[in-house]
């Protein structure tokens, strides 16, 4: 196996972005800011690309982890870009409340999947509501960037319109021991490159939801017999079932 040449791809990733701006005659980039490192290290290829005044980071929290909200002000003030901070936490709850003078006797179990998927698509939403909004104010088209990698995207752990619903996606062919290795190029500070994946919204850590870890699942798509077999299992029925979140079934006519 090739040893993985961080510098090389982060070159690649940051000329792929420039060309694509500079293709379209685009301007600027909004995206979500999580306080992982996926988007972390999206973040700093885009101030690399783009320059730091043309990227506009959002906290969206929504009953969210405090700690996740400091770490995305971390990342902001480490690489300079403008980080806004817009809270959904009551409109969730208005939803909710909607959704409660529809059905009374809903239990939690009921609600669990249907609410975890909730939050991640008001914040696409919001995402494209400021892509929007500074387009307009800033008179150039900014973009809505995606922060997926590729082990996420191989389970389909990610929400259906919600962070599946970007512009353009420069990390989504890279498992995540590879963006860590990007991140340490780009210097991405360590208390966020080496903290534990989640989504900030269930409580618990991705591996912890997926009963697998995310080596497994880099080694199952490059190897999958490497992989004991359980985990195997797993990410085998992880990927089938996932199909439908990629494509959209279309009726032609003959």
């Amino acid at each position: 196996m090739t040893k993985f040449n961080a510098k090389e791809e982060t070159d690649n990733i940051i000329e792929f972005i420039r060309n694509y701006y500079q293709k379209y005659s685009l301007g600027g980039a909004v995206l979500g800011i999580s306080g992982g490192k996926d988007s972390a290290v999206v973040s700093a290829l885009l101030v690399k690309a783009l320059g730091k005044e043309n990227v506009v980071g959002l906290t969206l929290p929504c009953h969210s982890i405090e700690t996740d909200k400091n770490h995305a002000k971390l990342i902001s003030d480490f690489y300079e870009f403008r980080l806004f901070d817009f809270d959904l936490t009551k409109i969730f709850d208005q939803f909710k409340t909607n959704i409660d003078t529809l059905y009374s006797d809903l239990k939690e179990t009921d609600v669990k999947n249907a609410d975890i998927n909730l939050k991640p698509r008001l914040r696409m939403a919001s995402v494209y509501y400021f892509a929007a909004l500074l387009t307009e104010l800033e008179k150039k088209p900014y973009l809505v960037i995606g922060t997926s990698n590729k082990c996420e995207l191989y389970v389909g752990y990610f929400t259906k319109g919600g962070d599946s619903v970007h512009d353009i996606s420069p990390i989504a062919d890279f498992t995540v021991e590879e963006v860590i290795e990007i991140g340490k190029y780009l210097q991405v500070p360590n208390e966020v490159l080496f903290k534990a994946p989640s989504d900030g919204l269930s409580h618990a850590t991705d591996e912890e939801k997926l009963g697998v870890t995310y080596k497994e699942i880099a080694s199952y798509i490059e190897e999958p017999e490497r992989v004991e077999e359980s985990a195997r299992n797993k990410i085998k029925i992880f990927h089938q079932n996932a199909f439908h979140k990629f494509t959209t079934p279309t009726y032609k006519r003959d």
